[in-house]
C-alpha cells in the first residue's frame, strides 16, 4: 500500500512540478517537555530568571499560537506530528520503553515521506522516540540522513548507574545501555557512542551543530530541504554544557531552557547566514507540557502557565503548550488564540508544498494553511480528543473541556491519574470545565452548561464511526500476557 501511495504522489510531482519559490524549506524545532509558562513570549523568560531572547524573537516574527494542543506524552505527540493521526490509530498511544515491541510501522506515511514525494532532501537530528527497530528508523521513514540520533529517550542515561546499584552484571547493563546513532549512505544506522550522563551535557550542542551543517550543505546545493530537529531539553535528567551551568537564576531547569534558547538561535543564524531565510518556514514547538511534580528538583521548575496538569495526564496543562511558525513575507507577525493541534501540521505542510495526503486511512489533522497565512480569520479546528492509552480521557470542544470519567481527588502527583487511570464513574455524567473562565479546571459547570454534552458526544461519535472501517491496531500492553 505504501509503494502504491508513493507512486501516485510521485506521478503527481512529475505532472505538476513546483517552482523553487513554491517549495519553501521547512525546519521544525521540537523541544522536549517545555511548558506553556517556560518561555518569555508566553509570560516567562526574564520574569522567571531564565530569559529566552531568541525564541521570543522568533515568536514575534511569525504566528504565535496561544491555543496549541498536543498529545499527553513524548511518543504519542511525536507520532501525531509525524503522521497527522491520533497516536491510537498508529499503535503508539503509550511512551515507548526500550526493549518493548512498540515501534512505528512501515505502512505509516510520515512527514519525511511527504517531503520526499515532492523532491526535498530530508534530515532528522536528535530525539526520535518512535521506535528503535530497523523498520522505524528515520532513514526507513522518509529521511535521507539522521544525525546525533537518540532513538529512544534520555531516561536511558540513568540505567547504568541504577543497574550498578542493583548489582546487575555488566553484560546485562551493556545490553540496555542507550547509544547515539548516525546514518550511513545506505540508510543503515550505526552506533557512534554510548548515550551517557556525561554526554548528556554535550548532546544539545551536537544536535545544533549537525542541524547547522545540514542547512549549510543544502543551501549550497540549492536543493529544497526539510529538517526535523529533536532537541532533548528539558527532559530529565538535566545536564547542560558547562557554559550554561548556573546561567539562570532558578537552577538546572532554567539553565536548560537558556541553552535550548541559544541552540535555537544557532539554527536560526545558520538559516540566515546561508541566505535562505526568506524561503524557509521555521516551526518551533514543544511536544507536551512540563512535569513540575515529577522527577527530581532539577525538573520541577517547569511551569505550565495558568493551566492545571502536566506531562502524562489528560488535563489542559499537559496538552496545551508552545507553538509558533515563521514564514517571511507569507505569515504576518501576530498572536492568535485560535485552536490548532499537533496533528494539523501534516496536512498543512502537505498543502503548502503540494503533496498528496493519504486517503486510505483517517487523517485527524486539518489543513490550516489559509488560517496561518491570514487568508481566513478562524482556524478550521474546534475540537480535539485526548486519550490515555486507548481510553478517551477528555474532549476539548471550543472553550470547554469535558471528561467522561473525572479524575479521583488526591493530594499526590496529578500526572499519575493519567498514567495510572485512577478515574471515577461520576454517576454516568461527565465533568465539564470552561477553560477560559477556569484554566485550573476547578469549577465543574455541568449544572449550567449541560448543553455542551451534545457537541461532546458528536465529536466522540464521529471518531468512533471511523473505527468501523479503520479499526485501531491492538495496543502494546506490558501487563497482559498470552494469546
Amino acid at each position: 500500500m505504501r509503494r502504491i501511495w508513493t507512486s501516485v504522489v510521485m506521478a503527481g510531482l512529475m505532472a505538476s512540478p513546483l517552482t523553487a519559490q513554491d517549495k519553501p524549506n521547512v525546519v521544525i524545532l521540537l523541544a522536549d517537555n517545555v511548558g506553556y509558562g517556560d518561555i518569555g513570549a508566553y509570560g516567562a523568560g526574564e520574569v522567571r530568571g531564565m530569559p529566552t531572547p531568541r525564541i521570543d524573537r522568533l515568536a514575534s516574527e511569525g504566528l504565535r499560537l496561544t491555543q496549541y494542543l498536543v498529545e499527553p506524552a513524548c511518543t504519542p505527540s511525536r507520532t501525531a506530528l509525524m503522521t497527522g493521526r491520533y497516536s491510537q490509530r498508529v499503535g503508539l498511544s503509550t511512551v515507548i520503553i526500550a526493549g518493548t515491541p512498540n515501534t512505528l510501522q512501515p505502512g505509516e506515511v510520515t512527514l519525511g515521506e511527504l517531503f520526499k514525494s515532492r523532491g526535498y532532501t530530508t534530515a532528522a537530528t536528535g530525539k526520535w522516540h518512535l521506535g528503535a527497530s530497523d523498520i522505524s528508523w528515520p532513514t526507513r521513514q522518509g529521511f535521507d540522513e539522521y544525525h546525533v540520533g537518540v532513538l529512544e529517550t534520555t531516561d536511558g542515561t540513568l540505567y547504568r548507574e541504577s543497574m550498578q546499584r542493583a548489582g546487575m552484571p555488566e553484560a546485562a547493563i551493556a545490553a540496555t545501555e542507550p547509544y547515539i546513532w548516525e546514518s550511513e549512505a545506505n540508510g543503515d544506522l550505526k552506533k557512534v557512542r554510548p548515550y551517557t550522563l556525561e554526554y548528556r551535557a554535550q548532546i544539545e550542542a551536537d544536535i545544533a551543530k549537525a542541524s547547522v551543517d545540514f542547512i549549510q550543505r543544502q543551501a549550497k546545493a540549492k536543493q529544497p530541504f526539510f529538517l526535523y530537529v529533536g532537541f532533548t531539553n528539558t527532559h530529565y535528567p538535566i545536564r547542560t554544557a558547562r557554559e550554561f551551568e548556573g546561567k539562570s537564576r532558578i537552577g538546572p531547569y532554567g539553565d536548560a531552557i537558556m541553552e535550548l534558547d541559544y541552540r535555537t538561535g544557532q539554527v536560526l543564524d545558520a538559516i540566515k547566514a546561508a541566505g535562505v531565510e526568506d524561503e524557509t518556514i521555521v516551526i518551533w514547538l514543544s511536544d507536551n507540557g512540563a512535569a513540575p511534580t515529577q522527577g527530581t528538583s532539577e525538573t520541577r521548575a517547569g511551569f505550565n502557565g495558568p493551566f492545571r496538569g502536566e506531562l502524562g495526564d489528560a488535563l489542559e496543562g499537559s496538552i496545551r503548550t508552545l507553538g509558533m511558525i515563521k514564514w517571511p513575507g507569507r505569515i504576518a507577525p501576530r498572536a492568535s488564540n485560535q485552536m490548532l493541534s499537533v496533528h494539523d501540521w501534516f496536512p498543512t505542510l502537505a498543502g503548502i508544498i503540494g503533496a498528496k495526503v493519504p486517503t486510505d486511512r483517517p487523517i485527524d489533522g486539518v489543513d490550516q494553511g489559509a488560517f496561518i497565512t491570514g487568508k481566513q480569520e478562524k482556524s478550521k479546528r474546534e475540537s480535539l480528543i485526548t486519550f490515555i492509552g486507548t481510553d478517551v480521557a477528555a474532549v476539548r470542544w471550543r472553550n470547554y473541556r469535558v471528561y467522561p470519567k473525572p479524575f479521583a481527588p488526591s493530594s499526590g502527583n496529578p500526572a499519575m491519574y493519567g498514567l495510572g487511570g485512577i478515574r471515577e464513574e461520576g454517576n454516568g455524567f461527565p465533568v465539564i470545565f470552561n477553560i477560559e473562565a477556569d484554566p485550573r479546571e476547578e469549577n465543574n459547570v455541568l449544572g449550567t452548561s449541560a448543553w455542551v454534552i451534545g457537541p461532546y458526544l458528536k465529536v466522540i461519535a464521529e471518531y468512533q464511526k471511523t473505527l468501523e472501517k479503520y479499526p485501531n491496531p491492538k495496543p502494546v500492553r506490558l501487563t497482559e500476557f498470552g494469546k
